[in-house]
């Protein structure tokens, strides 16, 4: 039995928890102080690179989560009416937690794949993708906020494969969801707080990414959101050093000697 049993269905929950634990967990980084000790930009420099507002980020970020929803809802209710019986049978824990890693690594290898595809294609990099690289600087709001084709093809049915393929049940299918949404939200958050959690378990981690954001590596660090995998089999990973900047914060430096 789950806390929400007796008030929300399952498919319910796995429409609309990723949604709000997002702005939870973004909002929460957004109203952190500066911490200028654990950035790994400047102010200044988020000021200078970035793009785009933040009233536009958050208008784009919630144009995808109405599809992600609507999705979402389909996808739950086709699941459950083809289902044959009535009474959902959820799967022992040690299951529950083979299908979420089955899960990660769909995710990350459908997510790698769109993912390196819209850097590689220009029609695709100019009218699409580089919307998301308008945040040169990334921050936790902005972690979902893409054109709508790219936030379908690559989020929204990177996570439809996901839970298709790994079999899971709806009431798994929230855990997941809800693990993705705040392990990607940490990836765009642009800081490296200790004790972090993602940073101690992930080496494709919140400096991993920033280096794609980067103008030095944006042909590297495509995989997303968990595991560095396909990186590192298909040549296209960075190494980096985390060094202390002069002026506080950190820097994620790739390291000097490596050749593209």
């Amino acid at each position: 039995m789950v806390f929400w049993e007796d008030y929300l269905s399952d498919e319910v929950m796995g429409t609309f928890a990723p949604i709000v634990l997002y702005w939870i967990y973004a909002g929460i980084y957004q109203l952190l102080p500066p911490l200028d000790q654990y950035r790994l930009h400047t102010r200044k420099e988020t000021d200078e690179k970035n793009c785009v507002a933040l009233s536009t980020v958050i208008k784009g970020v919630l144009l995808q989560q109405l599809a992600q929803a609507t999705v979402a809802h389909v996808l739950f209710l086709i699941t459950s009416m083809l289902s044959t019986s009535e009474v959902v049978v959820q799967p022992s824990l040690p299951i529950q937690l083979l299908q979420i890693f089955v899960a990660m690594l769909v995710m990350d290898t459908w997510q790698y794949f769109v993912h390196r595809y819209m850097h590689q294609n220009k029609f695709l990099y100019r009218h699409v993708h580089s919307q998301h690289h308008r945040l040169v600087v990334p921050y936790a709001i902005g972690a979902l906020y893409n054109h709508p084709l790219e936030g379908l093809l690559l989020d929204t049915f990177g996570g439809v494969f996901s839970f298709l393929i790994s079999g899971m049940t709806a009431r798994t299918a929230v855990i997941f969801f809800c693990l993705a949404v705040v392990k990607t939200v940490d990836d765009h958050c642009g800081l490296w707080l200790p004790g972090n959690i993602f940073h101690l378990l992930f080496q494709n981690n919140t400096a991993y990414h920033d280096i794609h954001h980067q103008l030095q590596g944006t042909k590297f660090n495509y995989s997303q959101p968990f595991f560095p995998i396909w990186d590192k089999l298909l040549g296209t990973h960075m190494p980096y050093n985390l060094v202390k900047r002069p002026e506080g914060g950190f820097q994620a430096r790739p390291i000097k000697d490596y050749k593209d």
